[in-house]
């Protein structure tokens, strides 16, 4: 007799105000930027808006001819400034190891450059499966089909949007800067206040 195997649950989930509270450390980051590029940059008005990538933020600092070196230049001190002040949400060490009891995986697809990515959930003994970084919006959906990820959890309406792309289920956290109003508009199958309400979920959706 033939044994069915069931395909195996794979959770992707958003790293900046999804999994961490980046916002102390990319204020570091900016303010050290400004420092040493002699630019204003208002720090406190940048983190309200995370998500979108990079260059996104710096064009409103530096011109656009200069922003593709001002990116190498941030990325390059990010690790000394913005990896120690970060902490995780709360829920997301929980929520990995949810998906984790429920024999799955769980990766992590985030516009923030990999290797930086990387560090923070090193650095907050985050273990996950596999992370991508550089990939923004409709664009996360590359790496949610390649690894058959049936659900997406972000905290912007660019993650919803990759999740629906991508054909997954989108389960937004109002933990970032769209409220769950705009969550709900752009599409969001489940809308949660934070992460620690996600392994309950979990269970009622297995």
């Amino acid at each position: 007799m033939s044994h069915m195997t069931s395909p195996v649950l794979t959770v992707g989930f958003d790293l900046d105000m999804t999994l961490i509270d980046s916002r102390p450390g990319i204020r570091a980051c900016y303010q050290a930027l400004s420092a040493r590029t002699g630019t204003f940059i208002d720090a406190d008005l940048a983190v309200t808006r995370l998500g979108p990538p990079l260059a996104e933020e710096l064009v409103n600092w530096f011109p656009a001819e200069e922003v593709p070196a001002m990116a190498d230049v941030y990325r390059e001190m990010y690790p000394a400034h913005a990896i120690a002040p970060t902490p995780a949400m709360p829920g997301a060490r929980e929520a990995i190891a949810a998906v984790r009891a429920a024999g799955g995986r769980a990766i992590v697809v985030t516009a923030k450059y990999e290797p930086n990515a990387k560090l923070h959930l090193g650095h907050l003994g985050i273990d996950a499966d596999a992370v991508i970084g550089d990939l923004w919006a409709e664009r996360k959906a590359e790496a949610l089909r390649e690894y058959d990820a049936g659900v997406y959890v972000g905290d912007h309406t660019g993650d919803v949007r990759g999740a629906r792309t991508a054909g997954a289920l989108s389960v937004a956290v109002a933990t970032g800067p769209c409220d769950e109003d705009e969550l709900r508009a752009a599409g969001a199958d489940v809308v949660l206040t934070d992460l620690l309400e996600f392994p309950a979920w979990l269970a009622a959706h297995r």
